[in-house]
């Protein structure tokens, strides 16, 4: 594409006409010789002047480019950490519910199994009020350690409020997502928590709902927790 100058246009004005009509065809990070062709500039008007011109005018872009690609890291950092529940080290609900939407979609276009575990852990308020709300805040980061230690890299493990946890399984029917919600318990339950010099033991109830061709990704969800209250009542009566 060559550009030509109007008589007696000012250089200035006239590299920014150029990379404007181009468009996307940047020079970033060309040769200036290559520059100058791209402007539609002769041999006879690379003067000194007009070369060193052309040189910076590369290297700005050059550093334009560099703070682009700073900005789009920035965003990405601020959409991840938009994504984390502030306590825990896995998503927050807004995060697991845009996961469950998107695997529920999956589920449909594909017919590939997946399910979604609602966890809660029981007595939580009787343990905050017990050792206070760091022993709180330190049993729940232990429940999200735990669950996110031992699910594959494929799954999702989301806080939804409070003492409340889900875990988004693919490639997994319901038989296997409650072998793994078992598994996934024992291992919640399978140690005490600490907190400086005391330890607690964790209790947690869960509920699980397959994720099928046709589901609506909300009612999974509140079919999940409301198959984990049931558990909690048993557990509680039992």
């Amino acid at each position: 594409m060559k550009i030509t100058r109007a008589a007696g246009e000012p250089f200035a004005l006239n590299r920014r006409r150029a990379l404007l009509e181009a468009g996307a065809q940047s020079p970033a990070a060309a040769p200036v010789a290559d520059t100058s062709a791209f402007l539609g500039l002769g041999e006879a008007e690379l003067t000194p002047a007009v070369r060193a011109a052309l040189a910076a005018l590369v290297s700005e872009l050059d550093d334009l480019r560099a703070e682009v690609t700073r900005l789009k890291a920035r965003l990405a950092e601020a959409e991840e950490a938009a994504d984390r529940d502030p306590l825990t080290p896995v998503r927050n609900r807004r995060a697991f519910a845009r996961e469950l939407h998107r695997i529920a979609a999956f589920v449909r276009r594909y017919g590939s199994p997946a399910s979604l575990i609602y966890f809660d852990l029981d007595g939580f308020k009787s343990f905050n009020d017990r050792f206070g709300h760091a022993a709180g805040d330190a049993a729940l980061q232990a429940v999200a350690e735990r669950l996110s230690a031992n699910v594959r890299e494929s799954d999702v493990v989301g806080r939804m409020g409070g003492d409340e946890f889900a875990v988004l399984l693919v490639q997994a029917d319901r038989a296997a997502a409650e072998a793994k919600a078992a598994a996934l318990a024992g291992v919640v339950e399978g140690e005490p928590v600490t907190f400086g010099d005391w330890s607690a033991p964790l209790h947690i109830s869960y509920g699980v709902r397959e994720i099928g061709p046709d589901a609506d990704p909300e009612t999974v969800l509140a079919e999940a927790d409301a198959a984990m209250f049931v558990s909690k009542r048993a557990r509680a009566t039992g």
